[in-house]
C-alpha cells in the first residue's frame, strides 16, 4: 500500500511522536502487518489491517481484546510490556474505518525476540508457560466476550458443514478420497462424545487464546524468558483444552503441517511433555474433567484439522490458501499421519498429565 496512504491511516490513532515511515511486518496470512517508526524517543506501533472477511465483527473482536488486555494489565508488574496496549483513535474507537477496511493499532513492545518454529524441549516448555500463564491472568475474569468466530473448534458445527460439502461433492473429489473420508467417519462419535462435555458444562469455559502457535508468545530479549502472549485477535470463551491442544498439534509435529514425506511426521513426547510441564507451571485452576481431558485435547484438534484440510479439498480449495492443486489433501494426510502418532502414544500422554498434577 502507498506509504502516504498508511501514513494518514495511522494519523488517525493517537500516537505519541511523529511518523518516521512505515513498513510491512511478517507474512500476513490472515491481517496486513505494519510498523510504524517514529521520530526520536517515541514508542514503535503496529498498525494492522484485520481481516474482515474472516473476523466478520471486527469492532466486537477489537472490544474483547481491549477487555482482556486491561485485565491483564491489572495482574503484572510491567503493563506496557506484558500485554498489548491498544491505541485508540482520536475519536475515542478502537478501530477505524478506512474505504471499507477495518484497521487498529497497538504499541510495538522493544527489547523482544520471537521464533517461528519451537524446536527445542526449552522453547516448547516456554510456550506452555506463556499460555498457561495468559489463561491464568485471566481466570477470574468474568465480562461476557463476543464470540467472534462461531463454531469454532466446535466438532458438531465441523460436522454440519462436512456432511453438507460430502453430499455436495462440488468438484467431484469425494470418490478419490474414499480412505480419508473414512479415517474421519471412523472417529466421528468419539470425537462429538467429548464435544458433549463442553456443551453440558461437565468441562468448563474461560478464556483462550485460540491460536497458540509459539509465534504468538514474545519473549524478552535480555532474560529470553516469556514476556506476553499476542496476536489476541481469536481471544473468546471456550474450553481452556482447545489452547493446550492446539498448541500440541504444533509444537510435538517432528514434521512440517504439510509434509509430503510422512515418514517425517510424528508426535514428539519429549516435546509433549516440556510443553505440558510448563503450562502446568502456570495453570493451576484447571478442574479434574480438565485434568482427565487434557491430553486427549491434542488427538481432538487434530483430528478437527485432519477434517478441515479434507473438507476444504472436497469443497475445491476455498477456505484455506493452497500452493498447487492437491495441497489440502497433502496436509490431510500429513495431519492424519499426526493423528495416529498421538493415538500411539496416548497412553504415555496420560500419564504424564497424572504425573504433573498430581
Amino acid at each position: 500500500m502507498d506509504q502516504t496512504k498508511l501514513i494518514q491511516i495511522a494519523e488517525l490513532f493517537e500516537l505519541q511522536g511523529t511518523i518516521a515511515e512505515i513498513k510491512p511486518l511478517g507474512e500476513g496470512f490472515i491481517n496486513d502487518t505494519f510498523i510504524v517508526r517514529t521520530h526520536g524517543q517515541e514508542p514503535d506501533y503496529i498498525l494492522q489491517r484485520k481481516n474482515h472477511l474472516i473476523f466478520t465483527d471486527v469492532p466486537a473482536m477489537m472490544e474483547n481484546i481491549k477487555a482482556v488486555t486491561d485485565h491483564i494489565k491489572t495482574k503484572v508488574a510491567d503493563p506496557e510490556r506484558e500485554t498489548l496496549t491498544v491505541i485508540n483513535t482520536k475519536d475515542g474507537k478502537l478501530y477505524a474505518e478506512v474505504d471499507g477496511n477495518f484497521w487498529a493499532v497497538c504499541t510495538f513492545i522493544a527489547g523482544t525476540s520471537s521464533y517461528d518454529r519451537a524446536d527445542s524441549v526449552e522453547l516448547a516448555y516456554q510456550g506452555g508457560v506463556g499460555i498457561g500463564r495468559f489463561q491464568a491472568q485471566l481466570a477470574d475474569f468474568t465480562q461476557p466476550l463476543k464470540d467472534i468466530l462461531p463454531g469454532f473448534h466446535n466438532i458438531r458445527f465441523r460436522f454440519e458443514q462436512w456432511d453438507k460439502v460430502i453430499a455436495a461433492d462440488p468438484v467431484g473429489r469425494v470418490k478419490e478420497v474414499q480412505e480419508e473420508i473414512e479415517w474421519v467417519e471412523s472417529r466421528r462419535e468419539e470425537m462429538l462424545a467429548f464435544w458433549s462435555l463442553v456443551e453440558n458444562g461437565t468441562i468448563p469455559t474461560h478464556v483462550t487464546h485460540n491460536d497458540t502457535k509459539i509465534s504468538n508468545i514474545l519473549f524478552d530479549k535480555d532474560s529470553g524468558k516469556v514476556l506476553c502472549a499476542i496476536d489476541l485477535d481469536t481471544v473468546m470463551s471456550s474450553t481452556s483444552l482447545n489452547d493446550f491442544g492446539d498448541a500440541i498439534r504444533s509444537y510435538t509435529n517432528t514434521g512440517a503441517e504439510d509434509d509430503k514425506c510422512l515418514e517425517n511426521v510424528s508426535m514428539s513426547i519429549d516435546m509433549f511433555r516440556a510443553y505440558a510441564e510448563g503450562y502446568l507451571s502456570e495453570q493451576k485452576s484447571l478442574s479434574e474433567s480438565e485434568k482427565e481431558w487434557l491430553a486427549f485435547s491434542g488427538r481432538y484438534i487434530t483430528y478437527e484439522q485432519v477434517l478441515r484440510f479434507l473438507m476444504d479439498y472436497i469443497d475445491g480449495d476455498n477456505y484455506y490458501k493452497v500452493a498447487y492443486a492437491d495441497h489440502n489433501l497433502v496436509r490431510t494426510r500429513a495431519q492424519y499421519k499426526l493423528l495416529c502418532s498421538m493415538e500411539e502414544q496416548y497412553e504415555q500422554m496420560c500419564a504424564i498429565v497424572r504425573e504433573l498434577t498430581r
